[in-house]
C-alpha cells in the first residue's frame, strides 16, 4: 500500500512551472516566436544539454549557490525544451515526464513508500540493483537478445565517467583484482607498452590505443580508492590552471608573458604556486 506523501512546500511552484511551460511555448510559436528555438531540434539541443549539466556540476564545486540556482534553472530549462518538442509532434509531455519519473522513484523506494523495510543501506542497495537489472532483463528479453550487466550504460557519459560505470559494473559479477597490487602493476604495465609502441615507431591509431588503455587502468585505481576519475580530473584541471595564471600574474609583473620566460622559470614559478595553495 502506498503511503500518502507529505504536504509539500513546494506547491507554490506550480504556477511559476505553468510560466515556465508557456515561455517554451512561446518561444517555439512559429508565429512571433523566436526563430532560434523555433528551428531547434532534439539533436541541436542535446550538445547544450550536457554543457548545462557540467555548469551545474561546476557551480557546485565552487560551492556558489547563487550560480547554483541559476544553473539548475537552465538545466530544467532544458528538459522544458524536449517536452515542448516532444508535445508538437504528439510523443509525450512535460506531464508525461514528471509522471514517468515519479512512478519510477515510488517504486524503487518500497521503504519510503510502501512498507518494505531494510535492515541497512547495503540491503537497500542490493535491492535497488535487484529492481535496476530485472528491468534490463525485461528490456533484453522484449527486444530477444541476451541480458547484460552493461546494458543501459549510455555511451554519452564522459569516457572517463563511463569507465567507472562499466567497471563498477564487471565487479559486481567478480571481475576484478584480488587486490590494489594488481592495478598498480596493470598501469605499470600499460605505461611500459605505450613506451615501447612508441620507440618502436607505432601509428597515431596504435599509440591512441594503448593511451587509452593506460587511462582505463588509471580509472579502475580511482575506483579501487572511493575516488570519482572524473571530478578528480576536473580537480586537476583546476590546479592546473590556477597555477598556470599564478605564472602569468607572476611574469606580468615584469611586463612579460609565458613565451617571454624560460622553461626553467616557469617551472621555478610552478612550484611557488604549489607552495602557494
Amino acid at each position: 500500500m502506498t503511503k500518502p506523501a507529505p504536504t509539500s512546500p513546494n506547491r507554490a511552484a506550480g504556477p511559476e512551472m505553468d510560466r515556465l511551460l508557456d515561455v517554451m511555448m512561446r518561444l517555439r510559436d512559429p508565429d512571433g516566436g523566436c526563430p532560434w528555438d523555433a528551428e531547434q531540434t532534439f539533436e541541436t539541443i542535446s550538445a547544450f544539454t550536457i554543457e548545462e549539466a557540467y555548469e551545474v556540476a561546476e557551480a557546485i564545486a565552487d560551492g556558489n549557490m547563487t550560480e547554483l540556482r541559476k544553473e539548475l534553472g537552465d538545466l530544467l530549462f532544458q528538459v522544458v525544451f524536449y517536452a515542448q518538442m516532444a508535445r508538437e509532434k504528439g510523443d509525450f509531455d512535460f506531464t508525461d515526464i514528471t509522471k514517468a519519473v515519479s512512478d519510477k522513484m515510488i517504486e524503487r523506494h518500497p521503504h519510503v513508500f510502501a512498507e518494505q523495510k531494510f535492515k541497512d543501506t547495503k540491503a537497500q542497495s542490493a535491492d535497488w540493483e535487484t529492481r535496476k537489472a530485472g528491468e534490463r532483463a525485461a528490456r533484453a528479453e522484449a527486444e530477444g537478445r541476451v541480458p547484460s550487466v552493461m546494458d543501459d550504460l549510455t555511451h554519452g557519459f564522459p569516457a572517463l565517467t563511463r569507465a567507472q560505470k562499466l567497471q563498477k559494473r564487471a565487479v559486481r559479477v567478480g571481475f576484478d583484482w584480488p587486490s590494489v597490487d594488481g592495478v598498480m602493476d596493470k598501469i605499470s604495465e600499460e605505461a611500459a607498452e605505450l613506451r615501447a609502441e612508441v620507440e618502436a615507431g607505432a601509428d597515431q591509431a596504435r599509440i591512441e590505443s594503448e593511451i587509452g588503455d593506460m587511462l582505463f587502468s588509471v580509472v579502475n585505481l580511482s575506483r579501487w580508492y572511493g575516488a570519482d576519475a572524473e571530478a578528480a580530473l576536473r580537480g586537476a584541471n583546476r590546479r592546473f590552471e590556477s597555477r598556470f595564471r599564478y605564472i602569468e600574474n607572476a611574469l606580468a609583473g615584469d611586463n612579460r608573458g609565458p613565451a617571454d620566460a624560460s622553461l626553467e622559470e616557469m617551472e621555478a614559478l610552478w612550484q611557488a604556486a604549489k607552495i602557494a595553495e
